[in-house]
């Protein structure tokens, strides 16, 4: 199962939208794509209506494509597996249907790596939410990290090197780099946010 029922009680649309407020980074995910299993942050796991025991042992993509809303879901399946098939950092904008039955706006951005045979192998990548800027414009967009732009550099090489840590035993190496990884999400978030104002007003 693992599905939770979306309900709009108070009591819990209030404590999942403190804890996005809280910062606009939402959560990290990882992605086992042989295995098919998504692993997710607990807060991730309730943005997408998912049990977040079952986010943190490994849900198949499926599962969260599910939470997806419904209109947004093919096209985001079809850039997840493009993201997939070329290997390229992406980001990709979509509507996703809470926990708490709210339907929010977020920014996925993420990458997903090959083998020296060209076969994806694993993907990481950060969940920002961006409901409050997203609500004035009127379609989604995805787009590659251009590669002129410094911050999206960073988060591309922050993302490789979170990817290789993880392969090293544990250390304070791991905490460092899920902490820059977390902390170029925020600034993302903030830019893009401040880049959407400024075309509005």
């Amino acid at each position: 199962m693992g599905r939770r029922e979306p309900r709009v009680a108070t009591a819990a649309h209030v404590l999942l939208q403190e804890a996005i407020d809280a910062s606009e980074v939402i959560g990290r995910w990882e992605y086992d794509v042989p295995n098919d299993r998504v692993y997710a942050d607990a807060l991730v796991a309730l943005v997408f209506n998912l049990d977040p025991v079952l986010a943190q042992a490994g849900a198949p993509l499926k599962a969260f494509l599910e939470g997806v809303h419904p209109e947004d879901r093919e096209r985001t399946a079809r850039l997840i597996a493009k993201s997939a098939e070329n290997g390229l950092p992406c980001a990709i904008e979509y509507r996703v249907c809470s926990a708490d039955g709210v339907t929010r706006w977020v920014l996925d951005r993420g990458r997903i790596s090959r083998d020296k045979a060209g076969l994806p192998t694993h993907g990481r990548g950060i969940l920002i939410d961006i409901t409050q800027t997203k609500m004035a414009e009127a379609a989604p967009v995805s787009a590659p990290f251009p590669d002129d732009v410094p911050l999206e550099r960073a988060a591309e090489h922050c993302l490789a090197a979170h990817e290789a840590i993880n392969a090293l035993p544990r250390s304070v190496l791991h905490h460092m780099s899920a902490t820059m990884l977390m902390e170029i999400g925020r600034q993302l978030a903030t830019r893009d946010r401040d880049e959407r104002l400024a075309r509005f007003n």
